[in-house]
C-alpha cells in the first residue's frame, strides 16, 4: 500500500484504475516508441546553418571566472552551544521525488530535528514512480561524513534502536498510526512543529513525518537554523566515494582530452589532441549543459516539439497515464506558451543558444541529462553544432558505469558532481537540478548562465530573425544572468538563493 496514497476508494474502483493504467502504459509505450523513432527535422534551420558556419571568436570574457562579488560562505557560528544531554526522541522522514528534491528534504529534516531537539534517523528515500530507482541514502551519500559533519549540531543514527524497530514504512502504510504526522502543511513554521510534533515525541519517543517534501518554511526561522540547512546542503551531503572517484575521472578526461589511447582516438577523434587557437588560449576548460528534456518534462509542458501527430498522441497518452487527467492540454496555444517562457528548450535550441553566447565548435561540452526524449534524432542538431560533446557513456567505460547503470539517482549524482567542477554551467529549463546547482554554484562563486526563458521563447518565434540579431538580443538579455549574486526574497528557496542567509557581505 502506498504510504502517501489517499484513503481506499473501493476494491472495484481500484481494480478498474489498475487495468486502465496497464492499458495506458501499453498504448503509451507503443506510441512513444514510434514517436521517438521518427525523423525530427530542425525547427530553426536558418539559425542552425549560421551556427554551423560561425567563427571561433575571442571568447576571453566567456571563459573568465567570476570576479569576487564581495560575498563569501558564512555558515559557521564559531563557538556553538553543546548539544543537550538528552534528546526528545527520534524523527523519521520519508522523502519522495528525484535526487535533488530529496536532497532539499534531507536538509529540512536536519533543521526540524534541530528545532525539536530530536535525534534524526537517516532519511528513507521513496522509490521514484517515474525513474523506478530504489537507491537508499547510503547508496548515494557518504553516511559517515554526513554524521560526522553534523555531530556538533544534531544527533544522527543510521537506524532505530530495537525498541522502535516496529516503526517502518510498511507499518505506516497499513493503518492510521498515532506516531505518524501526515498533516504538516507545505512550508510549515518552526512553531507548527513545536506545537504539533513535540507532543508526539514526548508521548511516544518517536515521530514519523510523511509526506515531508517542502514541509519547512524558508522564512521567519532563526539564523542558526538557516545556516544549518546550508551546512547540510553544501558540506554534509557528500556523494559516496565511487561516485566522486568516477566524477573526478570524467572531469580529468574533459580537461585533458589526450587521455584516450591511440586505438580509441581512431574511433572518437573529437577527444583527440586538437591543436587550435582556442585550446591554446583556454586549456582544460569545459562547460556542462543540463539538458532537461526527458519524456516526463515534455509531457508536463503541453508544448509542441515538432514530432508531428505521432509524438503529440504519445505525449497525450503518457500525460494521462502518469497524472490521470490532472495535467491536461493547456488553454494556451504553443506560441503563447513559448512567448511566456513555459516550454522546455530542445537540444537544437540549446545548441543555438550556446553558439550565440560564443561557445565555438571546439568547446568541450558535457551533456548532463537522463534519457533525452526523442533519442539521438533529437540530439543530432546539438551534436552538429558541438562535435566535441560528451556524456557519461562516451567518457566512462562500461566497467566504470556498471555500479550506476539503471540507477537514476546515482546517474544524477554523477552529473551533479561533474557540473560542480565545470567552468560554466547552463541548464535548459528551471527545475530541481537547475535550482540546486544554481544555489550551490552561487555559494562557491562559480559561473552559471541562467537562460531568460521568456526572451528566448520570443526570439525563436521570430522565424525571420538573423543570426546577428539573435546573438545581440541574447547577449543583451543575459548580461546579468551569469552567476551574479541575487539576494533571496520572501518565500524563495534558501537552496537556490543562499545569500544573505548563508553568505556574508565582506
Amino acid at each position: 500500500m502506498n504510504l502517501y496514497g489517499k484513503d481506499n476508494i473501493g476494491l472495484r474502483k481500484g481494480i478498474f484504475s489498475v487495468l486502465s493504467f496497464v492499458v495506458l502504459l501499453f498504448n503509451a509505450s507503443t506510441s512513444s516508441s514510434s514517436s521517438e523513432a521518427i525523423t525530427i527535422k530542425p525547427r530553426h534551420l536558418s539559425l542552425l546553418k549560421s551556427a554551423l558556419q560561425r567563427s571561433s571568436g575571442e571568447q576571453s570574457n566567456l571563459w573568465r571566472p567570476m570576479i569576487d562579488q564581495g560575498w563569501s560562505p558564512c555558515i559557521d557560528f564559531g563557538n556553538s552551544p553543546s548539544l543537550p544531554d538528552k534528546t526528545e526522541g527520534y524523527i523519521q522522514v520519508f522523502l519522495d521525488g528525484g535526487l535533488n528534491q530529496q536532497r532539499m528534504g534531507i536538509c529540512d529534516a536536519v533543521a526540524v530535528a534541530k528545532i525539536l531537539n530530536a535525534t534524526l534517523v537517516i532519511p528513507y528515500l521513496e522509490v521514484n514512480p517515474v525513474w523506478q530507482d530504489s537507491s537508499s541514502f547510503v547508496d548515494i551519500f557518504d553516511v559517515d561524513h554526513f554524521i560526522d559533519a553534523l555531530k556538533d549540531d544534531i544527533r544522527v543514527v543510521r537506524e532505530l534502536p530495537e525498541e522502535y524497530s516496529w516503526s517502518t514504512r510498511e507499518y505506516y502504510g497499513t493503518a492510521v498510526r498515532e506516531t505518524r504526522i501526515k498533516t504538516a502543511p507545505v512550508h510549515a513554521s518552526a512553531k507548527w512543529y513545536i506545537e504539533n510534533v513535540s507532543p508526539v515525541l514526548q508521548s511516544y519517543g518517536i515521530a514519523a513525518i510523511s509526506p515531508f517534501s517542502h514541509r519547512l518554511s524558508f522564512d521567519h526561522l532563526p539564523a542558526e537554523i538557516q545556516r544549518l540547512r546550508c551546512k547540510v546542503n553544501f558540506q554534509a551531503l557528500r556523494f559516496v566515494p565511487h561516485i566522486t572517484s568516477l566524477g573526478d575521472a570524467l572531469v580529468s578526461r574533459l580537461k585533458n582530452p589526450s587521455w584516450r589511447s591511440n586505438k580509441e582516438k581512431k574511433n572518437v577523434d573529437h577527444l583527440g589532441d586538437m591543436i587550435n587557437s582556442h585550446s591554446r588560449r583556454e586549456p582544460g576548460k569545459f562547460a556542462v549543459l543540463h539538458l532537461r528534456f526527458d519524456k516526463d518534462m515534455a509531457a508536463h509542458s503541453a508544448c509542441d516539439f515538432g514530432g508531428g501527430k505521432a509524438e503529440k498522441l504519445a505525449l497525450a497518452k503518457y500525460r494521462q497515464m502518469i497524472w490521470q487527467g490532472r495535467v491536461l492540454n493547456s488553454q494556451f496555444t504553443d506560441e503563447e506558451l513559448r512567448s511566456q517562457g513555459r516550454c522546455p528548450l530542445t537540444p537544437e535550441e540549446m545548441g543555438l543558444l550556446l553558439a550565440a553566447f560564443g561557445f565555438d565548435n571546439n568547446t568541450r561540452l558535457y551533456l548532463a541529462s537522463h534519457k533525452v526524449y526523442g533519442g539521438e534524432a533529437r540530439i543530432s542538431a546539438l551534436r552538429q553544432v558541438f562535435p566535441r560533446m560528451e556524456d557519461k557513456r562516451s567518457l566512462a567505460s562500461s566497467e566504470e558505469r556498471a555500479r550506476i547503470k539503471g540507477k537514476a539517482s546515482l546517474l544524477a549524482a554523477l552529473d551533479y558532481y561533474v557540473s560542480m567542477h565545470s567552468d560554466i554551467f547552463i541548464s535548459a529549463s528551471p527545475g530541481n537540478m537547475h535550482n540546486a546547482l544554481v544555489g550551490h554554484r552561487t555559494f562557491e562563486n562559480l559561473k552559471t548562465i541562467r537562460p531568460n526563458m521568456a526572451l528566448i521563447g520570443q526570439l525563436f518565434l521570430n522565424k525571420s530573425i538573423t543570426w546577428v540579431d539573435f546573438q545581440q538580443a541574447l547577449g543583451e538579455g543575459h548580461v546579468n544572468r551569469q552567476g551574479q549574486i541575487r539576494l533571496r526574497k520572501p518565500k524563495q528557496s534558501i537552496y537556490t538563493y543562499p545569500a544573505p542567509d548563508c553568505m556574508c557581505h565582506v
